[in-house]
């Protein structure tokens, strides 16, 4: 993506401009980002996500006053009526099951792709929403049906309400105010607190960005390296030879804490080791994500990505689901290309190696790609 580029979805703001003026600062209001936008999924699509078993999905309703909370999967019939007014539908991850939602978040990639999560899609009869909040992570908020009302402010306060099943400010003061229809996008960083009420029946879609906590990001690390660990061919024992009688046996070695020091800073050591485990983190599928097999059909034209595919690279390894491969030289760059494209020209592919060409029929086999029509996107 050129970020020199003036984009309408950013209001005229090139990409370098929005992430040095915006992104985590400040919010971004955005008439007709999308101009004639019309949703991707319909109502009745989204419904029917709602009723499997492998979407998250999520019903909010206020019923006399009083905030309630179902988690799916909906069948059609256990929703309200849409004549009924206050209650919402959220659906998370709808981009893994549609490839024009997948293809909307593409416009987004100005973003690191370490950082861009998902689209999730509520749906809203009049009056409907989930309270004044706040979120961890940047927002987009895109309006795609009808009109939402949106109430912004820079909170201070960020207690919440005790005794319900949502996390609802318990003192929201809103600074700004505007109403969005279709085509409209409001930008929000973290911890900007909002409050969006629909103003007749409407759908709104949040595309959200990964914001791990560094205690998550911590623990996912370790248990990587720990895995690492385990292979260590060079298998050392703890002993103590020079361990002395002690009258106080409750009492941990400080011999044996230095052991344990001396194997974390060994597993750390490792080259690239952290490098490794947060790219494998970061490429890792969402639990409900799995790939059917399709198999390459043996020669292939050109080859995109599947779209629950997860591709990142850094300067020694290419990462994609979870999986790590060194990489240098030009099959490095063909890969680096597939990552930041999520496709392949017959000519790119034509400078593969054979090593390379394997590999990605491996992927086609898994589900991870698959072979498709030639469109050349080379400069």
């Amino acid at each position: 993506m050129d970020t020199q580029q003036p984009l309408s979805l950013l209001g005229g703001l090139t990409p370098e401009q929005f992430m040095r003026r915006h992104w985590h600062k400040k919010p971004l209001l955005v008439r007709q980002a999308i101009p004639n936008f019309k949703p991707p999924v319909l109502r009745s699509e989204m419904f029917a996500l709602a009723a499997e078993e492998a979407v998250e999905s999520r019903l909010v309703q206020q019923v006399k006053g009083a905030w309630k909370l179902r988690h799916g999967p909906f069948a059609r019939r256990s929703l309200p009526a849409m004549t009924q007014r206050e209650w919402t539908l959220l659906v998370q991850g709808v981009d893994l099951h549609n490839d024009a939602v997948h293809q909307l978040m593409q416009q987004f990639r100005f973003v690191p792709e370490a950082r861009l999560d998902d689209l999730m899609i509520s749906y809203a009869t009049d009056g409907g929403g989930v309270g004044p909040h706040f979120d961890s992570y940047d927002v987009f908020l895109l309006q795609a049906h009808g009109r939402r009302r949106w109430r912004i402010g820079r909170q201070k306060d960020l207690s919440l309400k005790d005794g319900i099943p949502l996390k609802i400010l318990a003192d929201f003061e809103p600074e700004e105010e505007f109403v969005l229809e279709p085509g409209d996008m409001l930008y929000l960083p973290p911890r900007y607190a909002h409050d969006g009420i629909a103003e007749g029946e409407c759908m709104t879609y949040s595309i959200g960005f990964r914001s791990p906590a560094r205690a998550e990001l911590a623990q996912e690390l370790l248990v990587r390296l720990s895995e690492d660990a385990a292979d260590d061919e060079q298998v050392q024992m703890y002993r103590d030879p020079k361990q002395e009688a002690v009258s106080e046996p409750g009492a941990i070695p400080a011999s044996l804490q230095g052991f344990a020091q001396a194997a974390l800073q060994r597993a750390l050591a490792q080259p690239l080791a952290l490098e490794r485990a947060l790219g494998e983190y970061l490429t890792e599928p969402k639990p409900n994500v799995w790939f059917d097999a399709q198999g390459s059909g043996g020669m292939m034209e050109a080859v995109r990505l599947d779209r629950r595919t997860r591709m990142m690279y850094d300067a020694h390894h290419v990462f994609i689901n979870g999986e790590s491969y060194r990489a240098a030289g030009k099959d490095a760059t063909l890969m680096r290309r597939l990552a930041n494209q999520r496709y392949l020209s017959a000519k790119d592919l034509a400078r593969a190696s054979d090593d390379a060409l394997e590999l990605i029929s491996t992927w086609c086999d898994d589900g991870w790609a698959q072979p498709c029509a030639d469109i050349d996107l080379a400069p």
